[in-house]
Protein backbone atom coordinates (compact mmCIF):
# COMPACT_ATOMS: atom_id res chain seq x y z
CA UNK A 1 0.00 0.00 0.00
CA UNK A 2 1.54 3.29 -1.15
CA UNK A 3 2.31 5.68 1.63
CA UNK A 4 -0.14 8.52 2.43
CA UNK A 5 0.42 11.21 0.53
CA UNK A 6 1.74 14.53 2.78
CA UNK A 7 -0.41 17.91 2.01
CA UNK A 8 1.04 20.39 0.81
CA UNK A 9 1.68 23.72 2.66
CA UNK A 10 -0.07 26.90 1.76
CA UNK A 11 1.43 30.68 1.69
CA UNK A 12 -0.63 33.18 2.73
CA UNK A 13 1.18 35.72 1.37
CA UNK A 14 3.77 38.30 2.39
CA UNK A 15 2.81 41.60 4.67
CA UNK A 16 4.75 45.04 5.03
CA UNK A 17 5.22 45.82 8.89
CA UNK A 18 5.56 49.13 9.71
CA UNK A 19 8.66 49.13 9.90
CA UNK A 20 9.39 47.55 6.75
CA UNK A 21 6.69 50.37 5.37
CA UNK A 22 9.13 53.10 6.75
CA UNK A 23 12.35 51.58 5.90
CA UNK A 24 10.02 51.65 2.17
CA UNK A 25 9.58 55.46 2.80
CA UNK A 26 13.23 55.97 3.69
CA UNK A 27 14.81 54.22 0.79
CA UNK A 28 12.34 56.77 -2.01
CA UNK A 29 13.87 59.62 0.03
CA UNK A 30 17.26 58.39 -0.52
CA UNK A 31 16.25 57.59 -3.91
CA UNK A 32 15.45 60.95 -4.87
CA UNK A 33 18.22 62.91 -3.19
CA UNK A 34 20.68 60.34 -4.91
CA UNK A 35 18.86 61.36 -8.10
CA UNK A 36 18.50 65.51 -7.64
CA UNK A 37 22.52 65.33 -6.31
CA UNK A 38 23.82 62.85 -8.44
CA UNK A 39 25.94 61.96 -5.26
CA UNK A 40 27.86 58.52 -5.97
CA UNK A 41 27.99 57.79 -2.07
CA UNK A 42 23.80 58.23 -1.96
CA UNK A 43 23.83 55.74 -4.76
CA UNK A 44 25.76 52.80 -3.44
CA UNK A 45 23.86 53.30 -0.14
CA UNK A 46 20.56 53.15 -1.60
CA UNK A 47 21.89 50.11 -3.47
CA UNK A 48 22.88 48.51 -0.33
CA UNK A 49 19.43 49.42 1.20
CA UNK A 50 17.47 47.86 -2.21
CA UNK A 51 19.82 44.33 -1.32
CA UNK A 52 18.51 44.54 2.20
CA UNK A 53 15.17 44.92 1.25
CA UNK A 54 15.10 41.74 -1.21
CA UNK A 55 17.14 40.06 0.83
CA UNK A 56 14.77 40.07 3.93
CA UNK A 57 12.15 38.85 1.55
CA UNK A 58 13.70 36.10 0.70
CA UNK A 59 15.45 35.13 3.97
CA UNK A 60 11.04 35.59 5.64
CA UNK A 61 10.46 33.75 2.99
CA UNK A 62 12.74 30.59 3.04
CA UNK A 63 12.11 30.94 7.57
CA UNK A 64 8.86 29.39 7.21
CA UNK A 65 8.99 26.63 4.65
CA UNK A 66 10.20 23.10 5.01
CA UNK A 67 8.17 22.82 8.27
CA UNK A 68 5.44 20.36 9.73
CA UNK A 69 3.04 21.22 12.47
CA UNK A 70 1.23 18.10 14.57
CA UNK A 71 -1.45 19.33 17.08
CA UNK A 72 -2.63 16.96 19.84
CA UNK A 73 -6.46 17.00 20.98
CA UNK A 74 -6.74 18.07 24.88
CA UNK A 75 -8.21 16.37 27.51
CA UNK A 76 -11.47 17.86 27.78
CA UNK A 77 -12.51 21.52 26.12
CA UNK A 78 -15.18 23.68 27.29
CA UNK A 79 -17.12 26.44 26.15
CA UNK A 80 -15.51 29.99 26.26
CA UNK A 81 -13.28 28.86 28.48
CA UNK A 82 -9.16 28.93 27.21
CA UNK A 83 -7.37 25.61 26.64
CA UNK A 84 -3.74 24.23 25.88
CA UNK A 85 -3.13 22.36 22.59
CA UNK A 86 -0.15 20.69 22.75
CA UNK A 87 1.86 21.11 19.92
CA UNK A 88 5.36 19.54 17.61
CA UNK A 89 7.33 21.96 15.24
CA UNK A 90 9.61 20.34 13.18
CA UNK A 91 12.13 21.26 10.43
CA UNK A 92 12.85 19.66 7.75
CA UNK A 93 15.62 21.84 6.44
CA UNK A 94 18.98 20.48 6.22
CA UNK A 95 21.25 23.80 5.63
CA UNK A 96 19.63 26.60 7.85
CA UNK A 97 17.80 26.90 11.45
CA UNK A 98 14.70 28.73 11.58
CA UNK A 99 14.16 31.51 13.35
CA UNK A 100 11.59 33.69 15.18
CA UNK A 101 8.56 31.91 14.10
CA UNK A 102 5.06 32.90 14.79
CA UNK A 103 2.80 29.65 15.62
CA UNK A 104 -1.23 30.43 15.65
CA UNK A 105 -4.18 27.67 15.14
CA UNK A 106 -6.42 31.07 13.89
CA UNK A 107 -5.80 33.94 12.48
CA UNK A 108 -7.35 36.50 14.77
CA UNK A 109 -5.84 33.87 17.70
CA UNK A 110 -2.56 35.52 19.65
CA UNK A 111 0.79 33.78 18.63
CA UNK A 112 2.95 31.95 20.16
CA UNK A 113 6.86 33.14 19.50
CA UNK A 114 9.25 30.09 18.57
CA UNK A 115 12.49 31.80 19.08
CA UNK A 116 14.57 29.28 17.61
CA UNK A 117 14.51 25.73 15.56
CA UNK A 118 17.40 24.02 14.71
CA UNK A 119 17.66 22.43 11.08
CA UNK A 120 16.06 18.90 11.37
CA UNK A 121 15.13 19.53 14.77
CA UNK A 122 12.06 20.27 16.15
CA UNK A 123 10.48 22.31 19.63
CA UNK A 124 7.64 21.31 21.67
CA UNK A 125 5.08 23.16 23.47
CA UNK A 126 1.82 24.20 24.14
CA UNK A 127 -0.58 26.80 22.29
CA UNK A 128 -3.71 28.61 24.33
CA UNK A 129 -7.05 28.56 22.48
CA UNK A 130 -10.41 28.93 22.75
CA UNK A 131 -13.61 27.96 21.14
CA UNK A 132 -17.19 30.86 21.63
CA UNK A 133 -19.29 27.25 21.07
CA UNK A 134 -19.93 23.67 21.66
CA UNK A 135 -20.24 20.91 19.37
CA UNK A 136 -17.61 19.34 17.04
CA UNK A 137 -14.59 22.05 16.19
CA UNK A 138 -12.03 21.40 13.95
CA UNK A 139 -8.62 23.08 13.85
CA UNK A 140 -7.93 22.01 9.91
CA UNK A 141 -4.43 24.34 9.88
CA UNK A 142 -1.70 25.74 12.14
CA UNK A 143 -0.56 29.50 10.84
CA UNK A 144 2.89 29.48 10.85
CA UNK A 145 4.63 33.33 9.96
CA UNK A 146 8.26 35.30 10.40
CA UNK A 147 9.18 37.88 11.13
CA UNK A 148 12.77 37.18 10.79
CA UNK A 149 15.52 38.88 9.78
CA UNK A 150 14.90 42.50 9.87
CA UNK A 151 11.08 42.65 10.88
CA UNK A 152 10.42 44.22 7.33
CA UNK A 153 8.07 41.95 6.02
CA UNK A 154 5.32 39.09 7.45
CA UNK A 155 5.66 35.81 5.33
CA UNK A 156 3.33 33.69 6.59
CA UNK A 157 2.54 29.67 5.40
CA UNK A 158 -0.51 27.59 6.49
CA UNK A 159 0.50 24.00 7.50
CA UNK A 160 -2.55 21.02 7.56
CA UNK A 161 -3.10 19.68 11.25
CA UNK A 162 -6.40 18.57 10.99
CA UNK A 163 -7.29 18.82 14.51
CA UNK A 164 -10.98 17.94 16.06
CA UNK A 165 -11.94 18.11 19.34
CA UNK A 166 -15.45 17.96 20.93
CA UNK A 167 -16.46 21.14 23.03
CA UNK A 168 -18.56 20.77 25.83
CA UNK A 169 -21.33 23.09 27.26
CA UNK A 170 -19.58 26.71 28.73
CA UNK A 171 -19.71 25.59 33.23
CA UNK A 172 -21.41 28.65 34.65
CA UNK A 173 -19.13 28.56 38.35
CA UNK A 174 -22.03 30.47 39.72
CA UNK A 175 -25.00 28.49 38.74
CA UNK A 176 -24.87 26.03 40.78
CA UNK A 177 -26.25 28.41 43.61
CA UNK A 178 -29.58 28.33 41.89
CA UNK A 179 -29.83 24.34 41.99
CA UNK A 180 -29.96 24.68 46.06
CA UNK A 181 -33.84 23.92 45.83
CA UNK A 182 -33.02 20.32 44.47
CA UNK A 183 -31.33 19.01 47.32
CA UNK A 184 -33.93 18.65 50.40
CA UNK A 185 -32.41 18.31 54.06
CA UNK A 186 -32.52 14.28 54.95
CA UNK A 187 -31.62 12.73 51.24
CA UNK A 188 -29.63 10.38 52.61
CA UNK A 189 -31.38 8.54 55.15
CA UNK A 190 -34.38 6.95 53.68
CA UNK A 191 -36.35 6.08 57.22
CA UNK A 192 -36.48 2.48 56.68
CA UNK A 193 -34.69 -0.35 57.46
CA UNK A 194 -31.74 -1.20 55.73
CA UNK A 195 -28.22 -1.77 55.26
CA UNK A 196 -27.04 1.91 56.62
CA UNK A 197 -25.34 2.93 59.83
CA UNK A 198 -27.76 4.98 61.35
CA UNK A 199 -29.65 3.56 64.18
CA UNK A 200 -33.03 2.44 63.52
CA UNK A 201 -34.66 0.55 66.06
CA UNK A 202 -34.15 -2.35 69.03
CA UNK A 203 -36.52 -5.17 67.93
CA UNK A 204 -36.33 -9.21 69.01
CA UNK A 205 -34.59 -11.48 67.43
CA UNK A 206 -37.10 -13.03 64.48
CA UNK A 207 -35.90 -16.62 62.63
CA UNK A 208 -33.82 -15.46 59.22
CA UNK A 209 -31.60 -12.08 61.03
CA UNK A 210 -28.51 -12.02 60.83
CA UNK A 211 -26.44 -12.84 63.87
CA UNK A 212 -23.94 -10.20 62.84
CA UNK A 213 -26.73 -7.63 63.90
CA UNK A 214 -27.54 -9.06 67.42
CA UNK A 215 -26.88 -6.14 70.21
CA UNK A 216 -25.00 -8.27 72.59
CA UNK A 217 -25.20 -5.26 75.58
CA UNK A 218 -28.68 -5.03 75.57
CA UNK A 219 -28.99 -8.80 75.07
CA UNK A 220 -27.75 -9.30 78.32
CA UNK A 221 -29.48 -6.80 80.17
CA UNK A 222 -32.79 -7.81 79.42
CA UNK A 223 -32.22 -11.86 79.13
CA UNK A 224 -33.65 -11.74 75.42
CA UNK A 225 -32.08 -11.74 72.18
CA UNK A 226 -32.44 -8.19 71.06
CA UNK A 227 -31.71 -7.37 67.35
CA UNK A 228 -30.32 -3.96 65.82
CA UNK A 229 -31.87 -2.41 62.85
CA UNK A 230 -29.74 0.25 60.58
CA UNK A 231 -31.81 2.78 58.83
CA UNK A 232 -31.19 2.14 54.93
CA UNK A 233 -29.36 4.93 52.98
CA UNK A 234 -30.63 6.22 50.09
CA UNK A 235 -28.15 7.31 47.07
CA UNK A 236 -28.54 10.95 46.45
CA UNK A 237 -29.91 11.66 43.28
CA UNK A 238 -30.74 13.92 40.61
CA UNK A 239 -33.00 13.60 37.50
CA UNK A 240 -32.18 16.73 35.17
CA UNK A 241 -34.78 17.13 32.76
CA UNK A 242 -33.89 18.91 29.28
CA UNK A 243 -36.65 19.72 27.31
CA UNK A 244 -35.40 20.43 23.86
CA UNK A 245 -38.51 19.79 22.18
CA UNK A 246 -38.51 23.59 21.31
CA UNK A 247 -39.05 23.86 17.39
CA UNK A 248 -36.54 25.39 14.81
CA UNK A 249 -34.30 28.30 16.54
CA UNK A 250 -32.84 31.16 14.40
CA UNK A 251 -29.70 32.25 14.66
CA UNK A 252 -29.89 35.03 17.37
CA UNK A 253 -31.43 35.85 21.08
CA UNK A 254 -33.43 32.53 20.88
CA UNK A 255 -30.77 29.91 20.00
CA UNK A 256 -28.42 32.53 22.82
CA UNK A 257 -30.97 31.36 25.55
CA UNK A 258 -31.10 27.38 24.37
CA UNK A 259 -27.95 27.23 24.49
CA UNK A 260 -27.56 29.00 28.09
CA UNK A 261 -30.27 26.60 28.97
CA UNK A 262 -27.56 23.55 27.68
CA UNK A 263 -25.40 25.33 29.82
CA UNK A 264 -27.47 25.43 33.10
CA UNK A 265 -28.00 21.59 32.64
CA UNK A 266 -24.17 20.75 32.07
CA UNK A 267 -23.16 23.16 35.52
CA UNK A 268 -26.11 20.84 37.48
CA UNK A 269 -24.91 17.89 36.33
CA UNK A 270 -21.05 18.29 36.78
CA UNK A 271 -21.61 19.79 40.33
CA UNK A 272 -23.98 17.46 42.06
CA UNK A 273 -21.28 14.40 40.43
CA UNK A 274 -18.70 16.47 41.91
CA UNK A 275 -20.63 16.51 45.16
CA UNK A 276 -21.37 12.15 45.10
CA UNK A 277 -24.61 12.05 43.39
CA UNK A 278 -26.19 9.75 40.68
CA UNK A 279 -27.73 12.10 38.00
CA UNK A 280 -29.89 11.38 35.34
CA UNK A 281 -29.86 13.42 31.96
CA UNK A 282 -33.41 13.20 30.33
CA UNK A 283 -33.99 14.50 26.74
CA UNK A 284 -36.24 14.63 23.84
CA UNK A 285 -34.46 11.77 22.01
CA UNK A 286 -31.96 10.18 25.15
CA UNK A 287 -31.53 9.06 28.59
CA UNK A 288 -29.23 8.32 30.35
CA UNK A 289 -30.01 6.63 33.48
CA UNK A 290 -28.62 7.30 37.05
CA UNK A 291 -25.26 6.79 37.66
CA UNK A 292 -22.46 8.69 39.31
CA UNK A 293 -18.39 9.03 38.89
CA UNK A 294 -16.15 10.55 35.74
CA UNK A 295 -18.11 7.74 33.54
CA UNK A 296 -21.39 9.46 33.55
CA UNK A 297 -20.01 12.85 33.54
CA UNK A 298 -18.06 12.11 30.54
CA UNK A 299 -21.59 10.61 29.42
CA UNK A 300 -23.91 13.36 30.35
CA UNK A 301 -21.27 16.05 28.77
CA UNK A 302 -20.83 14.61 25.52
CA UNK A 303 -24.81 14.29 25.20
CA UNK A 304 -25.36 17.86 26.14
CA UNK A 305 -22.49 18.75 23.29
CA UNK A 306 -24.06 17.71 20.54
CA UNK A 307 -27.94 17.97 21.68
CA UNK A 308 -29.78 20.19 19.16
CA UNK A 309 -33.60 21.46 19.38
CA UNK A 310 -36.24 19.13 18.31
CA UNK A 311 -39.68 19.66 16.89
CA UNK A 312 -41.81 20.27 19.30
CA UNK A 313 -43.98 17.74 21.29
CA UNK A 314 -47.03 17.96 23.89
CA UNK A 315 -46.55 15.31 25.84
CA UNK A 316 -44.89 16.22 29.05
CA UNK A 317 -40.72 14.97 29.57
CA UNK A 318 -41.20 12.26 32.42
CA UNK A 319 -37.95 10.99 34.61
CA UNK A 320 -37.11 7.17 35.61
CA UNK A 321 -37.62 7.80 39.33
CA UNK A 322 -40.51 10.10 40.50
CA UNK A 323 -39.00 10.03 44.08
CA UNK A 324 -35.70 11.90 43.05
CA UNK A 325 -35.34 15.71 42.71
CA UNK A 326 -35.82 16.73 39.48
CA UNK A 327 -34.30 20.23 37.84
CA UNK A 328 -36.65 20.87 34.57
CA UNK A 329 -34.92 23.22 32.06
CA UNK A 330 -36.88 24.38 29.11
CA UNK A 331 -37.76 27.45 26.60
CA UNK A 332 -40.68 28.93 27.19
CA UNK A 333 -43.30 28.58 24.11
CA UNK A 334 -44.68 31.86 24.46
CA UNK A 335 -41.48 33.75 24.48
CA UNK A 336 -40.55 36.47 21.81
CA UNK A 337 -37.67 35.73 19.68
CA UNK A 338 -36.27 39.47 20.47
CA UNK A 339 -37.23 39.44 23.91
CA UNK A 340 -34.56 37.91 26.66
CA UNK A 341 -36.35 36.05 29.09
CA UNK A 342 -34.68 33.70 31.72
CA UNK A 343 -34.41 30.39 31.58
CA UNK A 344 -37.49 28.36 33.25
CA UNK A 345 -36.16 25.99 36.32
CA UNK A 346 -38.03 24.17 38.25
CA UNK A 347 -36.93 21.56 40.93
CA UNK A 348 -38.96 19.15 43.29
Amino acid sequence: MPPARRRAATPEGIRITKVGLWYVLLSVMVAVAATNTGNNALYAVLAVMFAVLILSGLLSRQNVRGLAVELAAPGEVFANRPFDVAFTLRSRGVLLPRWFLLLRLAREARPLLVPYLPRRGRSSGRIEALVARRGPYRFPHAHVSSLFPFGFFRKGVRYHADLSVLVFPEIFPAAARRLADAEAPGDDASRRAGWGHALFSLRSFRRGDDPRGIHWKQTARTGQIVYLEREAEQVRRLAILFDNAVGKLPEGAARDRFERLVSEAATAAVDHLARGYEVQLVTRDRVLGFAGGARQRLAVLELLALVEPLPRRREPLLGTDPRAPQLRLHLDPDDAPGRPRPAAVTAR
